[in-house]
């Protein structure tokens, strides 16, 4: 009877000299899946940093990402970009707008506030925030606009001036309780022209004003009459 040999595929086969010889692909392969899986991918950094126009802005990834489907958050998502863009030498991200208005945009992701210096236009600010797309913001600036419009329309404050007089007695209490609005503008001496009891009473003057109604719809029936009251106070004086 024939001696059997070794089972097959056991035995890895002698190389030169002797020596075992080269592990077989599949075993290679399994090798350096176990090694790569002792090694944890390098996480995303936190920060981000941008070059708007020229201009340098460092945020993180969380204040970027704050409104999902903007631009900023699909260039800057931790899950990978979606969208493509260049980067220059220090590896920020080149986006080419205006850098002047990209700092509101950036304070609103940060904090939720609409913060416009004066001497920004609105226009501006609300043509960067439809570009990147955040719909929040652009109704904010939005209706900034149309409550600075509305002002504007309306134009300039008119006031109804009203002359009151009063006695020196009665001038603390006076002032003290005006109410529906009105102001204290003016306060004129017309000195004393009477005795009461023992003592001479002074006497006042005093001009009040306050806002046009609304509800006059704008229409001044009297347009003169801060024209009287200086007119009155001449007489006496």
């Amino acid at each position: 009877a024939m001696a059997e040999g070794p089972p097959r595929g056991r035995t890895p086969s002698p190389g030169p000299g002797g020596a075992p010889g080269p592990p077989s692909p599949r075993a290679a392969g399994a090798a350096a899946g176990s090694a790569g899986a002792l090694s944890p991918p390098a996480a995303a950094s936190k920060w981000v940093r941008l070059n708007v126009g020229g201009t340098y802005f460092v945020s993180t990834r969380q204040t970027l990402c704050r409104e999902p489907k903007s631009f900023l958050c699909r260039l800057c998502c931790q899950d990978g970009p979606e969208l493509g863009s260049d980067k220059d030498e220090t590896g920020a991200y080149l986006i080419d707008r205006d850098p002047t208005y990209f700092g509101p945009i950036l304070n609103y992701l940060r904090h939720g506030k609409l913060i416009i210096n004066k001497e920004l236009a609105e226009e501006g600010v609300l043509e960067e925030a439809e570009f990147y797309n955040i719909a929040s913001l652009v109704r904010l600036v939005k209706e900034r606009i149309r409550d600075n419009e509305n002002r504007t329309s309306q134009g300039p404050v008119k006031h109804v001036y009203r002359v009151l007089q009063c006695q020196e007695e009665e001038l603390t209490q006076m002032v003290s309780t005006m109410s529906d609005g009105w102001k204290f503008e003016q306060l004129i001496s017309i000195g004393s022209s009477y005795n009461y009891g023992n003592e001479d009473q002074a006497e006042f003057l005093c001009v009040v004003s306050r806002e046009l109604n609304n509800s006059t719809n704008g229409i001044v029936k009297e347009p003169s009459e801060k024209a009287k009251v200086r007119h009155l106070l001449r007489s006496y004086q």
